[in-house]
């Protein structure tokens, strides 16, 4: 494409001749900036409709893929930044040696974590004991429940406990519906109840797309503990 102040075909000095490519380079970011202009216009009118600044969220992290333990320690860790206070209670998980409890064992000014769980109900194959550990777990999340320096507490694998009716739904909702209005809680665990669900401010569904573990690969140490 030419562009000059002289008529007709010759060219004259004052032409310079501007690739195509550039011109539509030019037309597509002109679009890119007018678009991102509208969408920040309404991205801040979205927020500016929100009026509540502080609130203690119920967190739900469940579905039948990977990640939703990982997802809460990683709000944890995020959490532990800010110097907040905060607690883990692990349902059902044994005593394992895991990555994430060696890591945030250096926060222990900070953090109480306390794992009660007696391993996987396939390998206790004892309902009674694991309903005892599941009530002394919920003992210990209803202790830090009432502490009032907490500011965000895990319950990991809650939902699994509640799955097998270890421990009373109406009961454990009941409470984490009356706590203290800025105590944040992270529930996680596949097969949440509906009593879960709608009481929790925030649900996040983990699908399983693809498991490495279907292909013949044992859980590994960094990725799963």
């Amino acid at each position: 494409m030419i562009i000059g102040d002289a008529p007709g075909s010759d060219r004259s000095p004052n032409m310079i001749e501007i690739p195509m490519t550039k011109l539509q380079a030019g037309a597509e970011a002109l679009r890119h900036r007018e678009k991102m202009e509208k969408r920040k216009a309404a991205q801040d009118a979205e927020v500016a409709s929100k009026t509540i600044t502080q609130k203690g969220l119920l967190i739900v992290h469940t579905g039948k893929g990977k990640g939703k333990s990982t997802a809460a320690f990683g709000l944890l860790l995020r959490a532990l930044g800010h110097e907040w206070p905060c607690g883990v209670v692990q349902f059902v998980k044994g005593g394992w040696d895991t990555g994430e409890r060696r890591a945030l064992a250096r926060f222990s000014d900070l953090l109480s974590w306390h794992t009660m769980g007696e391993g996987f109900t396939w390998e206790t194959q004892d309902r009674a004991r694991d309903m005892a550990a599941a009530a002394a777990a919920w003992a210990k999340a209803r202790e830090l429940i009432a502490d009032l320096e907490l500011k965000l507490l895990i319950l990991d694998e809650l939902n699994i406990a509640l799955r097998y009716d270890y421990l009373v739904v109406a009961e454990v909702v009941a409470t984490l519906r009356a706590r203290r209005p800025d105590l944040h809680v992270v529930v996680t665990g596949r097969n949440a109840k509906p009593e879960m669900l709608d009481a929790a401010d925030l649900v996040t569904e983990m699908s399983l797309v693809r498991h490495h573990f279907a292909a013949g690969v044992k859980a590994q140490e960094g990725i799963e503990f």
